[in-house]
Parts: C-alpha cells; structure tokens; sequence
C-alpha cells in the first residue's frame, strides 16, 4: 500500500464519503427543498468509475468507507458496487464498509448488504411518530422504515439511528428516541442542524443546540463520558438507565474539526475536502483522461493540501441564509 494522504495539519485521510447519487425518495426539510432539480443522469460516474475513485482512496490509507447518498439504495444496481467493493475487505485493506440510509429500502437490500460485508449501518430516522415523521419527510411512510429496520437486525447488521435535533418538532421525543433505539440495541446519534442549502423553514428556526439536549437528559439520565471513536465526529455517552451508547455530532456549538480525517466525493467525482467548504477539486476529468490512475491520485493528492483546518458553519441570525450553498444530499450524507 502506498502512503496515506496528509493534509497541511498532519492529519491522515483514512475515512472516505462516496455519494453514488443525489436522488431520494424522501424529501426531508432539513435536507432538500420541496422541488428539488436532480443531476442527469449522464453527469454521474458509473458504477465503475466510482469503483475506480473509492480504490485508488483505498491504496493510500483510506480504511473506512461510507457509501452514502441522497438515498444511496435508490441507485440502479447498487449492490453490485458493494459486492466489487468487498474485495478490499477480504484482502484486509478496509477496515469497514458501510452505508448511511433512510431505511425504506432495507427490507428489499439488508441480507444482500450482510453478504457483502456490511456490519454496521446508519439509519437517518428523527420520530417514530408517523404524522410526524410524514411532515418532516414531507411523503414518508414510517412502517416501511420500521420494516427495514427489522430486516436489517434480522440480517445481523448493527444500527445506529441519527437523529437531527430539530426545535419545535422533535425536541421532545428524544427521550423516547433513546429508550426505542436502545431497547433495540441499537445506538442513537443526535445531531445539530447544519446550514447547507437554501430550504423553506428557516434555519434559525430549526436550530436546537446540543449542549440544550444533553443538559435536559442529565436530568434523567446518568451520562458517562466514552473515549470511543468510530471513525467519524461523533462524541459518545453511555446512558448508565439503558446501557446504550448516545452520540453527539455538534458542528455547530462544538466543532470537532481538530481530528477531521474525512473527505466527500459527490456522484459527479467531486471531491470535497470539507462539508462547511466550498473550495472542491474535479476528480471526474483525470478519472476519464486516463486508464491509469496516476492522474487522479495526482489530483487527490493536490487538493488534500487545500483541506482547511475546520468549517465556517455558522447560523446567520441577521441574514438567515446558510454557510453553505448547496444542499446536503448533493455533498453526501
């Protein structure tokens, strides 16, 4: 294996998010706007090329890998990406393999998911209120994701939920959230609204801060500080009443950039050296100019020298527009 890539702060990438498309067949307010305009198709890399783009990350250092979307189980034949992708596991050069999904096609995918390595999964899940749940998704079906969420346990995968904290709407569901989760043995992850893309509520609206959430849960939970680290920002607790482990991702009031190891490519091959940035580097153009992939390690090495050394996220209270421009679901979960 070659030597990882280092950023200009000493920093090893060895986690790598792939969106394979910007499509999903939920519309979250948090996550797009109501009409949202797609990629045509002729824009993304195929299935191949993104085979391609994930190994040449692989040799140099990357051991984890999180395909992820829009919905990434949307994406025609998927599963053969999984399946090509597995190799490295068996060869011992990724750590992990694994996805983040909204669940509504884990009925359908979570035993060919298992069959190709997957262990562990992240389920994007915010209230098991099913009125509620259809307003946030704006025409999800609850039971379908219910469903996949027992297929997936069925199948031996391990679940994380995450949850976005959003004020006003789910705020005071998060202890039944944990007590749900954890009674299932699964993990429970909460995160802080981020400013990406313009969406119809307002983000200072949404916003609920984590360190609001953690206190409240002290009140009836005994929270246990955790060392543990899954590769990603989270920062974890054990609920000493359940046993289980509760997550916080906080961008907002506590950003964990200082151990950033992660970069994004989007399903057109760009890649993004942070979330809270807009500076991104085109890997589609030396992916195709050359069959040989020195060019596109050239230019991933190139841009990893750009990757800032945190995020500018922000809530702007006085102009109510977001850090960043586009939305989630094109940079990828």
């Amino acid at each position: 294996m070659a030597m990882p890539f280092i950023d200009p702060f000493g920093r090893a990438i060895t986690y790598l998010r792939v969106s394979v498309t910007d499509r999903c067949d939920l519309r979250c307010v948090y996550c797009m706007a109501e009409d949202m305009h797609f990629l045509p198709k002729r824009d993304l890399l195929s299935l191949e090329e993104l085979d391609r783009l994930c190994s040449a990350f692989v040799r140099r250092g990357v051991r984890k890998l999180r395909i992820t979307g829009g919905e990434p189980l949307v994406r025609r034949d998927i599963l053969s990406l999984f399946k090509s992708l597995s190799r490295h596991l068996d060869a011992g050069h990724l750590d992990e393999l694994t996805l983040t999904t909204n669940g509504t096609q884990l009925a359908r995918h979570a035993e060919a998911l298992a069959a190709c390595g997957v262990r562990r999964i992240n389920v994007s899940l915010d209230t098991l209120d099913p009125a509620k749940f259809r307003t946030i998704t704006r025409w999800g079906d609850l039971d379908r994701v219910l469903d996949g969420l027992a297929a997936a346990r069925a199948a031996g995968l391990a679940i994380k939920i995450n949850t976005v904290a959003l004020k006003g709407v789910n705020d005071q569901e998060i202890p039944d959230l944990i007590a749900w989760a954890h009674g299932l043995g699964m993990e429970l992850t909460l995160i802080e609204v981020m400013p990406l893309g313009e969406i119809e509520p307002g983000r200072i609206d949404q916003f609920l801060p984590l360190s609001l959430v953690r206190s409240q849960l002290k009140q009836r939970y005994t929270l246990e500080d955790l060392d543990d680290r899954t590769g990603g920002p989270a920062r974890y607790v054990r609920l000493r009443e359940t046993g289980g482990r509760l997550g916080f991702i906080t961008p907002m009031t506590h950003n964990f950039c200082e151990s950033c190891n992660r970069v994004r490519v989007t399903c057109t091959g760009t890649l993004y050296m942070c979330l809270g940035q807009d500076d991104a580097a085109d890997l589609r153009g030396p992916l195709r100019a050359s069959e040989c992939d020195a060019l596109l390690e050239q230019a991933i090495a190139e841009a990893i020298t750009r990757k800032p050394k945190g995020h500018d996220f922000v809530i702007d209270r006085r102009q109510a527009r977001p850090a960043v421009g586009r939305h989630m679901s094109v940079t990828g979960g």
